[in-house]
């Protein structure tokens, strides 16, 4: 597996901040950078596909389920899938700030979204910091694999 330049700096934002959001179109690797991040670190977060019915079903009541996991790292994938959600975070960020976590509550995966940023970014300003994610880099791929006699910029 490539390990992707974000990975570092999204570690850093998530020692900095309540929230990290991982932004970019769809099939650059956001899933796949988050489950890596998740992978080495502990307690193990808690992953949810917003895609999935059955993960949506988990958040009828955010509030509640935010709270039973406190003290973890919980992951939202895909979360324009359940835009109400941003008003909660908020909430809970405040409340889990105030029981003395800092930082490294959540790490929100999305698309670009212009409005759902907006919206997000109103909605938890001071508790976020975005990093955009984009296709691979000729400087992430390993030498290699790239492709001989052609110059790739």
């Amino acid at each position: 597996m490539i390990t992707r330049h974000a990975q570092i700096e999204l570690l850093e934002l998530l020692n900095q901040f309540p929230a990290a959001g991982i932004l970019g179109p769809r099939q650059v690797g956001k899933s796949t950078l988050a489950l890596q991040i998740a992978s080495s670190l502990a307690p193990e977060p808690v992953y949810l596909d917003l895609e999935d019915p059955e993960h949506q079903a988990r958040l009828s009541d955010p509030a509640r389920y935010f709270e039973t996991h406190d003290g973890k790292l919980i992951i939202l994938d895909e979360v324009q899938r359940l835009p109400q959600v941003f008003a909660t975070l908020r909430s809970a960020i405040d409340r889990r700030r105030r029981a003395g976590e800092k930082a490294g509550q959540f790490l929100i995966l999305e698309s670009a979204s212009p409005d759902l940023l907006k919206q997000s970014s109103e909605s938890l300003t001071g508790r976020i910091a975005y990093k955009e994610l984009t296709p691979f880099t000729a400087r992430e791929i390993p030498q290699a694999d790239l492709p001989r006699g052609k110059v790739i910029i």
